[in-house]
This record gives C-alpha cells, structure tokens and sequence, in this order.
C-alpha cells in the first residue's frame, strides 16, 4: 500500500472536515487521490462538509469589494448557519476571497444549476457546430461537445471556476473548507459584479 503523507491528510482533513483516521484511509482506499478520497468520505457518511448539506443556512454576511482604483466593484452574499461564525476571521476571510475572486474572474453565475436552459442550449449548438466544422466524426461529436460544455461551465459558473489565490482547488472547494473547518453549512447565496463600461 503506498505510504500516504502527512500533509495529503490534513490537506483532505482541511477539505472535509472528516477525522485523521477516516482521511488517512479514504486515501489509503483510493490510492492517495484525493478528489476520490473525497468521494470515498462522502459515501460513507464520514464527509463533515457531507452532513452539513442537509442543514439551513440562514445568517451570513454581504461584502463588497473594489478593484482598480473604482473601474470593478463586486457585491457578494455568503450564507452560513449562526450570525456568531458569520462574525469569525475565517468566515469574512472567505467572503472577501471570494468577492476578490469574482472582481478578478468574471463569472456569470454562481452554479451551473443557475445557467438558464436556453443559453446552455444555445453553447450546446455553437460547440456542436463547431465540431462538425471541425470535421469530427459523428460518433465521437456528443463525447467532444459534452467535454467543452463542461469547461464552459467552469467558465461561467463561480462555484466551479479555479480558485484565482489557489487554482489547485474550486471555489466550492474553498467555501467547503471554511465550512468543515467552522462546523456550519455554508453557500454562496447570490452576487453581482459591476465594471465601468460594460
């Protein structure tokens, strides 16, 4: 069995909230990846990030951030369980990362759940057309077109995009860990990002 480091551990501890001894066999079970770790967690019940899910997060926090001297300003609502981590480092910390990430990124939504039926319509087309133009053949045309509207929905979708401070993880991925680590459920309820000229 490959020798999982210390470091994978607290990586996947920080990441779900699960124990030492629960991290440590995820990625013993998985072979040290850790996206399957996560997996492996979660189907067992073991995710803290997993049972928190199920729970309402009714308090939280607005934020607003401006960037470039007033040319980009972002408003973001983050929800959390109780008004007392809405008041914590760790809970405005995530807040103004992620309305710095929003300023920087450009999203358009905040989960592909969000993305209205008619544009994710419309890319489907664009990219099915361009496939075709490509000169693909048809058999493998739906595999390609699944692919790249899956990295449209990176680009469009806050929740998925790289993390602009750290681009190894997902901004889902950033909340998620804020959230294990403060014990409450936490969302990205709702943002808006305004730039001078657009």
């Amino acid at each position: 069995m490959a020798e999982i480091s210390a470091a994978l551990v607290k990586e996947l501890r920080e990441r779900t909230g699960a124990g030492m001894m629960d991290c440590k066999k995820a990625l013993q079970e998985t072979g040290g990846d850790l996206d399957r770790a996560v997996d492996w967690l979660r189907q067992k019940g073991l995710s803290q990030a997993a049972k928190l899910a199920s729970r309402t997060a009714n308090e939280g926090l607005v934020d607003a951030y401006i960037h470039m001297g007033g040319k980009i300003g972002v408003l973001v609502e983050i929800s959390c369980e109780t008004d007392f981590v809405a008041k914590t480092p760790d809970f405005k910390e995530l807040l103004h990362d992620v309305a710095m990430h929003i300023a920087a990124a450009a999203p358009r939504y905040v989960r592909r759940e969000d993305v209205p039926p008619d544009v994710v319509e419309a890319e489907r087309r664009i990219q099915l057309a361009r496939v075709r133009e490509e000169g693909k053949p048809e058999h493998v045309a739906e595999k390609i077109v699944a692919g790249r509207m899956e990295k449209f929905f990176q680009e469009i979708c806050l929740e998925e995009q790289p993390f602009v401070k750290d681009p190894s993880k997902t901004v889902k991925e950033r909340v998620q860990e804020t959230s294990a680590k403060l014990g409450e459920k936490m969302e990205i309820r709702r943002f808006a990002r305004f730039q001078v000229g657009q």
